[in-house]
């Protein structure tokens, strides 16, 4: 698992797939950042991680703070399963 910063919004939220580092990738949880008092463009900050660290994100098995921190713009980040794949 690892804290990724998307700068700018590549239309992702929560369970969307992306493929980062090779490998397919799950945004466990997204926030949001920037949108009244921030910059220019939003930042979102994702959990991200392989669907076998499903279980020990949901069961907050790790500490936040020690998680590898990557930043990487919108434009570049390539999206499997966006916002509008997701189911209603």
């Amino acid at each position: 698992m690892k804290h990724l910063i998307v700068h700018g919004d590549p239309g992702i939220r929560k369970d969307a797939i992306i493929n980062y580092d090779d490998t397919e990738q799950v945004c466990f949880s997204i926030q949001r950042q920037g949108d009244y008092h921030g910059p220019e463009e939003v930042q979102l900050w994702c959990v991200i991680g392989t669907e076998d660290e499903r279980e020990k994100f949901d069961k907050r098995e790790y500490v936040p703070h020690w998680l590898d921190v990557d930043t990487i713009d919108a434009d570049a980040l390539d999206v499997v399963k966006g916002k509008g794949d997701m189911a209603v």
